[in-house]
This record gives C-alpha cells, sequence and structure tokens, in this order.
C-alpha cells in the first residue's frame, strides 16, 4: 500500500480484474495516492471451464475499500467512485438477496462454443456482427447467460418472474454497492454481451429471443460518466456518489487519452487487448476484428476497433506456476535475453485463439524443441508469443482501415518488461510508448468518475496529465521481422490442425 498525500478531493477506482480486485484513490492532478489490491480463487470446473465466485468477488472489493478509505483518511475525502471490470463475465443473482445464483462464469470460458458454431452454420452470424459488432463467440455474455438459465429449470422460472437479475461483473458491484438500489451498466459494458444493438444503443429484441433471455433481467444502459446511485451508507460510513462504470480495456483508452480517432493502445493483462478509436463510426471489421463502444458521454457513443489475445499474463503465470520454469514474472526479461537463438515457437491457446483466429478449439503448444532448449529458449518464446499475436491484431486493424497505427500506446503488469516492449516495438516497425503510469484501466474509471462528477470539464481537460516514461522504438531490419512471422505462423498453423 502506498500513501503519498492526504489532501482530497480524491477519486477511488475499483478495478475488477481476472485474477485480483484492487481500489486505487487518485487525487484531481490524476496521480495515484493509495492501492490496495487483494487476489481471488479462481475455479476450473473442467477443460475449457473457467468460473469465479461472486460473492468471494464482493468480499474482496468491499476489503480493498476499506484499505484504501483508511489510508486517505474516510469517505468523507471521496468525491466520487469509479469502477472498471473483466467485461463479458456473466454472474445471475437474486434479486432480493443480492447472492449470486450459480459461480460466474468468465469471460475465459469456452462451454458456448457449440452453440457459437451453430449461429454460423445457421447464417445468423452477420446478423449479430451488424448489430453488435461482434463475432458469435463464447467469449461473449450471451451464450454465458443462455447456459445459466438452462442448467436449472427453477432459475429460468424465477428469471421470467423477475426475480434475477443479470450482469457483468459492474453490475453485479453497483448492485451491492448501493444495497439493491441500482440495476445498471454502461455503454461499453454491454456492448460486450452480444445482446446490445450498438447503432441503436439498446437492448436487441431479436437477439434475446435468440439466446432465449428475459429481457426483466437486463440492466438500464447509461453513459460511461452518468449517476449510478450511491454507496449504501452501512457499507463505509457514509454515502459515496459511483459516476462511472467502463470495460477494463475501454478504460485503458480512456486512461490512455486516445480520444482522437486513429490512436490505439494495447494492455497487456491476463489477455492482450489492442484498442483503435474510430469516432463516431463504428465500422465491421472483414480481418475478424470487434467493433466496440469505446465510451458514451453525454448520450454521444464513441467506436473503436478491438483485437483480443486470450493469453498474456496467463503465459509467464504458466511458465511459472506449472512449468516452474522461472519463480517470479520478473525472471522473464532476464531469461529471455539470456536465451540462445533456438527456432523454438511457444502458441499459447491455453483456451483457443482469439482474433484474428477466433478458434475455440485451438490448444497450446510447444513447437521446434531439440535436446538443446533449455528454460530460456521456452520463456523467451512465451514472451515473443506475445508480441506476434499483438501483431496479427495491429496487421488486420491496418487491412480493415488502411491505415497503420503510428505509435502504439502500452500498458498493463507486463509492459513494465523492456525486452517484451522493445521486441515489440522491432515486430511491429512502429514506437512503442510506455506512460509513467501502468495501470491505464483503473486510471481511465478514476478520470471517467471525475467526469462525471464534475471534477473535469471535458474529455481535453483527462488527457492534459497522461505522461510518456519511455518510448521504444524499432531497432531490427525487415528481413528479420518477417522471418520471425513466418515461423510463428507456421506454428499456429500446425496448432489449428
Amino acid at each position: 500500500m502506498t500513501n503519498d498525500t492526504k489532501s482530497g478531493p480524491f477519486l477511488i477506482a475499483i478495478d475488477q480484474g481476472t485474477t485480483s480486485i484492487r481500489a486505487v484513490a487518485f487525487n484531481v492532478a490524476g496521480s495515484a495516492v493509495a492501492t490496495a489490491q487483494y487476489p481471488f480463487p479462481q475455479i476450473y470446473p473442467q477443460d475449457g471451464w473457467v468460473e469465479h465466485d461472486a460473492e468471494i468477488i464482493w468480499q474482496t472489493a468491499q476489503n480493498c475499500m476499506t484499505s484504501v478509505l483508511s489510508d486517505i483518511g474516510g469517505p468523507g475525502q471521496v468525491a466520487a467512485i469509479g469502477i472498471t471490470n473483466q467485461r463479458e463475465t456473466t454472474v445471475v443473482w437474486d434479486r432480493k438477496s443480492g447472492k449470486p445464483v450459480c459461480n460466474a462464469i468468465v469471460w475465459q470460458d469456452r462451454r458456448g462454443a457449440s452453440v457459437c458454431r451453430a449461429l454460423v452454420e445457421d447464417g445468423y452470424g452477420d446478423v449479430i456482427q451488424e448489430r453488435t459488432g461482434l463475432i458469435p463467440d463464447s467469449y461473449f455474455s450471451a451464450t454465458k447467460l443462455q447456459w445459466i438459465l438452462e442448467s436449472d429449470q427453477d432459475i429460468r422460472d424465477k428469471a421470467v418472474r423477475g426475480e434475477l437479475a443479470f450482469g457483468t461483473m459492474d453490475t453485479f458491484l453497483l448492485w451491492r454497492l448501493t444495497g439493491g438500489t441500482v440495476h445498471a451498466t454502461d455503454a461499453t459494458n454491454a456492448s460486450r454481451t452480444m445482446l446490445f444493438n450498438i447503432h441503436t444503443q439498446s437492448w436487441d429484441q431479436e437477439l434475446l429471443d435468440r439466446f432465449d433471455v428475459p429481457s426483466v433481467m437486463l440492466p438500464e444502459v447509461r453513459d460511461t460518466a452518468s449517476d449510478f446511485g450511491k454507496t449504501d451508507r452501512a457499507l463505509f460510513g457514509a454515502e459515496i456518489p459511483i459516476t462511472a462504470l467502463v470495460g477494463d480495456q475501454q478504460g485503458a483508452l480512456v486512461g490512455q487519452t486516445c480520444f482522437t480517432p486513429g490512436m490505439a493502445k494495447a494492455t497487456f493483462g491476463t489477455g492482450a487487448f489492442v484498442l483503435l478509436n474510430s469516432g463516431s463510426s463504428a465500422p465491421l471489421s472483414k480481418n475478424k476484428l470487434l467493433t466496440t463502444v469505446g465510451y458514451r458521454v453525454d448520450g454521444t457513443a464513441t467506436y473503436a476497433i478491438e483485437g483480443s489475445v486470450f493469453n498474456a499474463g496467463t503465459v509467464v503465470q504458466w511458465l511459472r506456476d506449472q512449468a516452474g520454469f522461472i519463480a517470479t514474472a520478473e525472471e522473464s526479461a532476464t531469461l529471455a535475453r539470456a536465451a540462445r537463438d533456438s527456432s523454438v515457437t511457444f502458441v499459447p491457446a491455453f483456451t483457443g485463439l482469439g482474433a484474428p483466429h477466433w478458434d475455440p478449439d485451438a490448444r497450446g503448444a510447444i513447437l521446434g524443441i531439440t535436446r538443446d532448449t533449455t528454460p530460456a529458449e521456452i520463456v523467451r518464446a512465451g514472451l515473443e508469443a506475445v508480441c506476434f499475436q499483438t501483431k496479427e491484431l495491429l496487421d488486420a486493424m491496418a487491412a480493415d482501415t488502411g491505415q497503420r497505427i503510428e505509435i502504439l500506446r502500452v500498458d498493463g503488469g507486463m509492459t513494465a518488461n523492456d525486452w517484451l516492449l522493445q521486441t515489440l516495438a522491432d515486430l511491429l516497425d512502429t514506437p512503442v510508448d510506455r506512460p509513467t503510469y501502468l495501470e491505464s484501466s483503473v486510471h481511465g474509471a478514476a478520470l471517467m468518475a471525475g467526469l462525471g462528477a464534475g471534477l473535469y470539464g471535458s474529455l481535453d481537460d483527462l488527457a492534459m496529465g497522461r505522461k510518456t516514461e519511455r518510448l521504444f522504438e524499432p531497432s531490427q531490419t525487415a528481413d528479420w521481422r518477417n522471418a520471425a512471422f513466418a515461423d510463428w505462423q507456421t506454428s499456429v498453423a500446425r496448432v489449428r490442425q
């Protein structure tokens, strides 16, 4: 925990991630002054299934808030709260008790893959993409919610009677924070459900019928910066306004202040996510990328093109926790530098491949191992895999827009790794910009909360605080880049056979 100053007012952002929750207090100048972070357990019922206990997540969020409030002098110092969250993760709870009816189904979960294949085979994939900007995939909330409703007749009956509520994790936390008085989400999270029409900015009744989802379960959709009610006084001793909800990747787009069309950011957390601001235009990708709501302010949506890599930070976790090749994440850079030149390629398709492949059945592989291969070569190949997958996304974006991204702004825990970012710049042939504060999602939620609370007057005010810590310039030849990427493409093709 850190504490640089106790002079408020402060903005607190709750960052509900895939493996941990943190709360961060920022001053109005945008500096983080207090942080609390706690992990929560992952649940793997079977291959390709990933779940969370939403009740534990709620308890963990409370603990984070209590710690930060204590550090900054109490709730009277806080102007507003913003929430950012793992997006597509789906939870259903009882409206009276607030208790989840089952474990939350995590965005990584693949149990809806067969349903999505059937949608594509039926020719319904184009309808979904035209309305939602998404490609049919179990990554999104719709099939997760459908599975929950079909898993137990009692759950469906209660849902139809209006006794149950659905939400992504922002909505669940908002419900609990407000004592069950507010059932709402924002446009960025709604746009990740595969049930929301991004053009009309409303729930799509035809899609609800297709997935057999009762509309009475759904939250109200509000602007990203909006009045989301106040915390229950019993929780923290005072009512605190909640003025922003934003999906984690859109939060990073805001935190990186990518407010001009053509600007792009990449976040390297559990997965890797690249978002390109497309302004008021919501173009449909021809290269298996997604169109999503970047943020919505004053009733006006700004759109983004997105590419998602399912496994980025999980590669380092696997190298550390399962393979035992490293003791800490920081050792990955040291080993990568020490590795000999080799033909080892690591395709980390632990839960399938995301964009631009969208192959839920692919599984990971390490290729090119010889008798001389050491853990160093495998660790380096794991880090390179994150870079290769990012290059696939940027190449697809360039094909969609006809323009190359001039600078890639990056954030997330993995970006503390200089070796990774230099390799990324070399493979992309694009400068990579690392900010002074690496956790852009939580920072973006705080900025949006400040906008919603009136502490900032406009998006331009938010853009003034971002600072570059280091710019990584490309240093490799085109021949090196092309040969390395060709090896990667060959390895991916083998995994997908």
